[in-house]
């Protein structure tokens, strides 16, 4: 009886030791501009400041999502995929959200109230879309297949509820300054988000 060969398990590429140091200095910037977003917005109420530092951090993002997938897609492609997905939607609309709220600050119009914004609607995908991204990449990461931190993964879990419940306080309080709103914008904005910005920025700094 003939026997048919094995055909060895395609090998999953990964990113470039040059693109992941690349990725870690976005990822660490992300997070020291992130809690400088927190500071413009909670406490120096600086719209121009705030928005930009919200539109510089969407598209560090972007780059640190890459590499992100690029790690935790052998634990499981589809998930990593999902994720990435997901997170991009979020990055982008964050992007979009600061240049919207910029744009708005320096020609101010007399006839704008305090609307939504009919592309992210209370953050929903600044916050929302973007926390359900974070929490499908914990997951991967603290998979014990993973070869990141598996304590990255359990902040990302933390990180990726405050993102969620932010978006659901702005969509249902709406007003900014409500303790509703400033509690998990301040845990979220503070310590969450900068925090694991820039513990996976020294992650994937460090070779391989």
């Amino acid at each position: 009886m003939a026997t048919v060969a094995a055909t060895p398990p395609t090998a999953v590429p990964t990113s470039s030791s040059r693109y992941e140091r690349f990725a870690g200095a976005c990822a660490i910037l992300a997070g020291v501009l992130g809690f400088l977003y927190s500071v413009a917005f909670v406490v120096l109420r600086q719209q121009v400041l705030y928005s930009l530092l919200l539109l510089v951090v969407g598209m560090l993002t972007i780059c640190v999502l890459v590499a992100l997938y690029q790690r935790v897609q052998r634990v499981d492609a589809s998930f990593a995929m999902l994720g990435l997905l997901l997170g991009l939607t979020g990055a982008i609309g964050t992007t979009v959200h600061g240049g919207y709220d910029m744009a708005a600050a320096i020609h101010p119009s007399t006839t704008v109230t305090d609307l939504p914004s009919a592309i992210d609607p209370r953050g929903l995908l600044t916050f929302g879309v973007a926390g359900l991204g974070l929490g499908v990449f914990a997951w991967l990461i603290a998979h014990p297949t993973s070869t990141l931190p598996r304590g990255l993964g359990y902040l990302g879990y933390i990180a990726a509820l405050l993102l969620v419940l932010l978006y659901l306080a702005r969509l249902i309080v709406v007003d900014p300054g409500n303790p509703l709103v400033l509690g998990p914008a301040a845990l979220a904005g503070f310590v969450a988000n900068p925090v694991w910005y820039v513990w996976l920025g020294l992650t994937l700094g460090r070779a391989r």
